[in-house]
């Protein structure tokens, strides 16, 4: 089941999108490896059996979804198993991939205490039961394996990302008259987009420190009742409560 796949990295955004020989999950995961960008945003959990670092879901889910954007960390993702990247993958074969069938009457709870017992699908067909885990005939694991230990992919240094301008004609030709978008809607987040690129987005940390001081500070407030306020301040004096000095 190999397809081609077109990498869109924001096409309105950089010079050129990249063309995936095989898998596109395959080669934002070896551009991750090779520090081109800082993650592979899908929703292909096959991302991280492919070796991505760094896996974001949810990127591009509309803001009316309510949908926080997840970051996920090879490294502890795997600390967290307690597995090797090669048991890893053995492991995602077992809960089922594009390229092979796995065991029936293995689900996920079973898969992770047999990998963990016994670390490889080789050692597992050694020790189960074949009688009640039901194995495919000519099981292509191993070359499900190998595809994701050495998946077919552009190399990463022949790939240049270049960041320009929103092609704003590009844009509307594509989605106004072959997938038919409102002509102002793509229009006015072609500038949203171009004005980002000059804006100054970044604060000053001790600024959201100050308005959550102030926001607890009026919460807490809220909440006492004015019997309170002047026990705690000593009759309405000077505010003791808040003019200590840090020790």
């Amino acid at each position: 089941m190999l397809r081609s796949t077109t990498i869109q990295i924001n096409p309105s955004s950089y010079h050129e999108a990249t063309e995936a020989p095989c898998e596109a999950e395959a080669q934002c995961a070896a551009m991750v490896r090779a520090g081109k960008v800082y993650a592979t945003a899908t929703e292909d959990m096959d991302a991280l059996t492919f070796g991505t670092k760094i896996l974001l879901r949810h990127l591009t889910f509309s803001e009316a979804r309510k949908m926080p954007v997840q970051e996920f960390h090879m490294e502890k993702v795997l600390e967290g198993l307690g597995l090797k990247h090669e048991e890893f993958i053995d492991l995602c074969i077992l809960l089922g991939c594009d390229y092979c069938e796995s065991i029936r009457g293995i689900g996920p709870k079973r898969a992770i205490e047999l990998i963990k017992e016994h670390r490889s699908i080789e050692k597992i067909l050694e020790n189960i039961d074949t009688n009640k885990y039901i194995v495919p005939e000519n099981w292509l694991y191993k070359e499900a394996r190998q595809l994701f230990l050495e998946p077919d992919v552009a190399d990463p240094d022949t790939i240049e990302l270049k960041w320009t301008d929103p092609d704003e004609d590009g844009l509307v030709k594509y989605l106004c008259g072959d997938k038919n978008f409102a002509e102002d809607r793509i229009r006015n987040g072609a500038k949203k987009l171009a004005k980002a690129r000059t804006g100054t987005t970044q604060g000053r940390l001790d600024s959201f420190f100050t308005v959550v001081r102030q926001e607890k500070r009026k919460s807490e407030d809220s909440k006492k009742t004015p019997a309170n306020k002047k026990a705690k301040t000593g009759g309405g004096g000077s505010g003791s409560k808040y003019r200590g000095k840090p020790k």
